[in-house]
C-alpha cells in the first residue's frame, strides 16, 4: 500500500479474498460472519491499516453513527475500562464515540448536547448521574440514553451497573463473619444514588445480624482520600472507635489506611479496612485492600448494547441491568484482636 493513499474497503476485500459486503458485515455485524472469514478480514485490516470512519459513514447514510458519552471526570479510575467496553461494543456495530468531558460543570454538559440537537450524535451515555440541566431549552426530547457508573435519580433512563446494595451487603457479611461487630461506615454526604444504595446494604447486613442502630458508627465524608483521613480524625475526637471500617469506595478506604498508619497503628492487626470499586491502587497499598470489584468492561459492553437496541427499534428500555459484583478478599481484614 502507498503511504500517501489511505486504505479502502476494496483493498481489504481484495487481500481477504471476500466481497466488500462481507468485509462490511465483519466490521459492523461480526456475529453474522463465520469465525474463519472474520479472522481473514481482521488480518487484511491489520495489513492495510484500514480504519472505518464513523463520522464519514454517518454523512453517507444520512444519520448519525456517533454516540455521545458525558463524563464529569475522565481521570476517574472507573472511567477508562467502562469506556473500553462501550467503545468495543460500539465499533462492533459501526458506531463511534464522542467524549464530552464536563469537569462537573453543568454548562459544559449543555454545550455537548448541541451534538445531539444537530444530529451529530444518535444516542447518549451518561456517567454524570443527572441529565444536563436546562436541556429542555435546547431540545424537545432527549435521544435514547443509558446511565452507567451512577443512576440518574428520578428519571426513566435505564441504568447499567453493579447492584450496590448487594455488593455492600456482601462486604458487611464478610466483616461480620470475621468477628467484627463495631463496624464504622465511612459514607458520602453528596447524595449519590449509588452511594445511598451502599449504605442500604450496610444497614441490611447489620439488621440481619441483629445489631441495633445505636451500635452503628456512621461518619459522613466526600468519598475522597482526604475525606477518609478526616473520618479517622473525627472518630478519635469522638473516642468511639470501631474494630473495622467499611468505606463507600476505595479512595475513602485508602484515606482511612493512611490516617490510621499515621497514628502508628498496624493494619489489619489493630483495625480492618475495606473499600468498594477495586480501583488499581487498591492492590498496591499496604495492606492490599479487601474490596468489591466493579466489572467495568462488562458494564460498558452491556450499556452500549442496550443503547444500540433502543436505537434499532426506537423503543425505550426502562429496566435497569444490575450485575452482582464480586467480593475481592486481600490483606486488609482479619479477626478483631482481644484488646480492641
Amino acid at each position: 500500500m502507498s503511504n500517501s493513499q489511505p486504505a479502502t474497503i476494496e483493498d481489504v476485500a481484495r487481500i481477504a479474498e471476500v466481497s466488500i459486503a462481507t468485509v462490511s458485515r465483519a466490521i459492523h455485524n461480526p456475529e453474522k460472519v463465520a469465525t474463519t472469514t472474520r479472522q481473514k478480514v481482521n488480518k487484511a485490516i491489520a495489513i492495510t491499516g484500514y480504519t472505518t470512519n464513523a463520522m464519514a459513514r454517518s454523512l453517507r447514510m444520512g444519520r448519525s453513527n456517533m454516540i455521545l458519552v458525558l463524563a464529569p471526570d475522565i481521570g476517574d479510575p472507573n472511567f477508562s475500562n467502562i469506556l473500553i467496553g462501550l467503545e468495543n461494543e460500539a465499533r462492533a456495530h459501526g458506531y463511534g464515540i464522542l467524549i464530552g468531558h464536563t469537569q462537573g460543570d453543568p454548562e459544559r454538559g449543555l454545550e455537548y448536547l448541541k451534538f445531539l440537537n444537530s444530529n451529530q450524535a444518535a444516542g447518549l451515555i451518561l456517567f454524570t448521574g443527572h441529565i444536563p440541566f436546562g436541556y429542555q431549552a435546547m431540545t424537545t426530547r432527549l435521544p435514547p440514553a443509558v446511565a452507567v457508573f451512577e443512576p440518574v435519580f428520578g428519571s426513566t433512563i435505564p441504568y447499567v451497573g453493579i447492584d450496590d446494595t448487594a455488593g455492600a451487603r456482601k462486604m458487611i457479611e464478610h466483616l461480620l463473619a470475621s468477628g467484627h461487630r463495631r463496624i464504622a461506615f465511612i459514607g458520602d454526604g453528596r447524595g449519590k444514588l449509588g452511594h445511598i444504595r451502599r449504605r442500604a446494604g450496610y444497614d441490611a447486613g447489620m439488621d440481619a445480624f441483629g445489631i441495633p442502630a445505636r451500635d452503628r458508627i456512621i461518619v459522613e465524608g466526600d468519598g475522597t482520600i482526604e475525606g477518609g483521613r478526616l473520618a479517622v480524625e473525627q472518630l478519635f475526637v469522638r473516642d468511639t472507635l470501631p474494630t473495622a471500617f467499611m468505606c463507600i469506595n476505595d479512595a475513602a478506604a485508602i484515606g482511612v489506611v493512611l490516617g490510621l498508619t499515621a497514628r502508628g497503628y498496624e493494619l489489619p492487626r489493630d483495625f480492618s479496612v475495606t473499600g468498594f470499586d477495586d480501583v488499581p491502587q487498591a492492590s498496591f497499598i499496604n495492606p492490599s485492600l479487601t474490596t468489591i470489584r466493579q466489572p467495568r468492561t462488562a458494564i460498558g459492553n452491556k450499556a452500549m448494547a442496550l443503547l444500540l437496541e433502543s436505537l434499532g427499534d426506537g423503543m425505550p428500555r426502562p429496566d435497569d441491568i444490575l450485575i452482582i459484583p464480586d467480593l475481592i478478599v486481600r490483606g486488609s481484614v482479619t479477626a478483631p484482636t482481644a484488646k480492641r
